[in-house]
């Protein structure tokens, strides 16, 4: 009963499943089981199971207290190989797989849903189209197949395990919720914000800094409203484009005290106000939706919540349990030390090989001991600022690291030319976005005024060919990062899942784990194997080290 069985939901609470052979294909019969959980707790020797989606199947075996050891998650393995074969945006479900495998029309997948506050997420109802199980077999084969015809195939096959084991902790991490003080949190609304009124109106400190601003200007204005505050700059013959902090606080305006401390506190009246933690925290719990793989670099983003901008003041409100405590940890420098691996660049890799201050390291190398000045310099040439002061400094780093600024180059002039540029795994950016729409969801710079061009291919240099240059730049090195974070959540889930620990928050370099105070070393202790595991996995063998700044506290605030 060991090694991989496929698995598809049936309607009501039932289940097809099947022993796979080494092609992929059944090595034995269909079974039908009335119970999809019984049909997995049942089968604790299965090493991996092969499903159409871990979000359709998944959050009914955690809310019955199973767990997964491994998955495969078809819809997820078909979105990065179609990527990886140049056909970014095609359908990815598995009916449109089987479609286009048979040669019949490709059905669209079906539209994203929206996370409902306070629900428990992801619900329990498939997103997509029923696939049996036989047919969902069939596009595994194929993907197995796909898989071999890749340009580095165990690479690619490492980055479909790894996303497969990324939709598991996501799914944990939306089981579990962040821990979270109502208490707190309402305290803090009332010390910010003053006291609600009646009706949903402004909170008191909120009303009293509009009536401030009105009064600097001389007549009512809306804080609120930045065509309304443009207008009044505009009336006290004060010229700004816009009402950003930088360029509100280079005007002398006695409007412009209150208004940048009415700004910060409006923005947290609307995104983490009294309604945000009736709608999203249930039971001492922040419940966004996680959703591992969200943009094309392979970074994470909620479906919900913000759970990702989570403001440092609100972060006070992010309270561990009696008894229990937050082990917050920090990749430190995370992106050059992966540009170091990536570009096997001798010098870089001897710097990142230590734990220490990196970019005070490469200031000592390169910059006569300026950190500001190697930190500007290391950062564009992974983002793509190269004019100005930018250009100087790019200079100066490629006379030392002269693989590494060479390993971006060559991605940014692919992204010019629109042709593919892969992670170190085989995660790809897209050559061309074919309409706008499409371009701002893959995070592809657009060329704004050209709306209707139906494509933007090799031939069109320009800005906006140069904006694909800089987002290639930075695709190689931060894709190649998230690629490396899947596998250090996996080697630390596997750590968890032996003690009482849990996985509970995960954005880009940082990472949570709620555990009872009694194993908070031996947690932070598996984040740093975690690190240096994945680090040997992704990138092979290189001395470049992936060092976490870590906190063991009761309250998220005081992590920083």
């Amino acid at each position: 009963m060991t090694g991989r069985w496929a698995l598809v939901p049936t309607e009501g609470s039932g289940a097809e499943l099947a022993p796979l052979g080494p092609d992929g294909l059944p090595a034995g019969p269909v079974l039908r089981e009335p119970d999809l959980v019984a049909a997995v707790r049942d089968r604790p020797d299965v090493t991996r199971w092969v499903w159409r989606s871990t979000a359709e199947v998944y959050p009914r075996l955690l809310a019955a207290g199973v767990r997964a050891e491994r998955c495969y998650d078809v819809e997820d393995a078909e979105t990065l190989l179609l990527g990886h074969e140049g056909r970014y945006g095609e359908p990815r479900s598995a009916a449109a797989a089987l479609a286009r495998l048979r040669g019949g029309p490709v059905p669209p997948d079906p539209p994203q849903r929206s996370a409902e506050p306070g629900a428990q997420s992801p619900l329990f109802e498939p997103q997509g189209a029923h696939v049996p199980l036989r047919d969902l077999v069939e596009v595994y084969a194929d993907q197995q197949r796909r898989h071999d015809r890749a340009e580095h195939p165990d690479r690619m096959r490492l980055l479909t395990a790894a996303e497969s084991a990324g939709m598991l902790v996501a799914a944990e991490m939306n089981h579990a919720g962040l821990p979270w003080s109502a208490e707190v949190h309402r305290e803090l609304l009332r010390e910010l914000l003053g006291e609600r009124y009646a009706g949903g109106g402004e909170p008191r400190r909120l009303a009293e800094l509009a009536d401030e601003v009105s009064a600097a200007f001389g007549r009512r204005v809306r804080p609120d409203l930045p065509a309304d505050v443009v207008k009044a700059f505009a009336r006290a013959g004060i010229m700004v484009t816009s009402t950003r902090r930088w360029e509100l606080e280079s005007v002398d305006h006695p409007a412009v005290k209150p208004l940048v401390e009415y700004k910060k506190l409006y923005r947290i009246w609307v995104a983490h106000g009294w309604s945000w933690l009736q709608d999203w925290v249930r039971d001492g719990r922040f419940r966004p939706e996680f959703l591992a793989g969200g943009t094309v670099t392979g970074r994470w983003v909620t479906n919900g919540g913000g759970g990702l901008q989570i403001p440092k003041v609100i972060r006070r409100a992010v309270v561990a349990d009696p008894g229990w405590r937050l082990v917050v940890a920090d990749a430190d420098q995370m992106e050059p030390r992966v540009l170091a691996a990536i570009s096997r660049d001798p010098g870089l890799m001897e710097v990142a090989a230590r734990e220490s201050d990196l970019y005070q390291s490469v200031s000592d190398r390169a910059f006569s001991g300026d950190r500001a000045q190697a930190k500007l310099a290391v950062l564009g040439a992974v983002y793509g600022q190269t004019s100005g002061d930018g250009l100087k400094n790019l200079a100066a780093l490629r006379r030392r690291f002269p693989k590494a600024v060479a390993y971006v180059d060559d991605a940014a002039r692919a992204g010019e030319e629109g042709r593919l540029v892969r992670t170190w795994l085989g995660r790809t950016c897209p050559p061309v976005a074919r309409t706008p729409d499409a371009a701002e969801e893959a995070g592809i710079p657009a060329p704004e005024d050209e709306p209707d061009t139906p494509q933007w291919g090799p031939g069109h240099t320009s800005t906006h060919a140069r904006a694909r240059g800089r987002f290639a730049r930075n695709f190689v090195v931060q894709g190649s990062a998230a690629d490396w974070t899947l596998l250090l959540l996996a080697a630390l889930r596997r750590t968890c899942a032996s003690l009482s620990a849990e996985l509970v928050f995960f954005q880009h370099d940082e990472v949570i784990v709620h555990c009872p105070e009694s194993e908070a070393e031996t947690v932070a202790a598996a984040i740093r194997d975690a690190a240096h595991l994945a680090g040997r996995l992704t990138f092979g063998d290189t001395p470049v080290r992936f060092p976490f700044t870590t906190a063991v506290v009761r309250c998220y605030a005081d992590a920083k």
